[in-house]
């Protein structure tokens, strides 16, 4: 899954308008104009598409995370830095964060997307690296969690809608 992918499904998955992502991304201390926020929501293949960086999908996640929570009071005059090797794992937890969500919320929007995932597995997920019970999350879980959001945040009919249309 590639990261304009992630942008594009997480945007519609919250029904975020233009002007809202050009502001989560002001937030995090990135200036994107329309037309470059346009490209980037573009499919891979069409004309004028730019790909989006792993910085670039960090400083927007950082951005809602700023949006829903507000600033750490410690960081408050420090922009987030833009993490480079963002993974699937990274994001994962980005949108916990800044959606709220526990560990009951996950795995019931998870179960939204017909996917069945015990307390242990998840946090498997959220754990380093170097961790021995560390696992990677994988572009279909993370391609469900998203699917689970959007039924979560737009309805089952949306969400089967948007399914049939990528």
């Amino acid at each position: 899954m590639n990261n304009n992918d992630i942008l594009r499904r997480f945007r519609y998955a919250l029904d975020i308008s233009n002007p809202v992502m050009i502001d989560i991304f002001k937030l995090s201390g990135c200036t994107i104009e329309q037309p470059t926020l346009l490209k980037l929501l573009k499919k891979e293949g069409e004309d004028d598409f730019i790909s989006c960086s792993n910085p670039l999908l960090s400083l927007f996640l950082d951005g809602f995370i700023v949006l829903k929570r507000g600033r750490r009071e410690t960081d408050s005059a420090e922009q987030p830095k833009p993490d480079a090797s963002l993974n699937n794992n990274a994001i994962l937890k980005k949108m916990r964060i800044a959606l709220d969500l526990k560990e009951d919320d996950m795995r019931a929007t998870l179960q939204l997307a017909g996917v069945v995932v015990s307390k242990s597995e998840l946090s498997a997920l959220f754990r380093n690296r170097g961790h021995k019970h560390f696992k990677e999350c994988g572009d279909q879980f993370l391609r469900n969690f998203l699917q689970g959001l959007t039924i979560r945040y737009r309805g089952a009919d949306i969400a089967r809608q948007s399914e049939q249309c990528s």
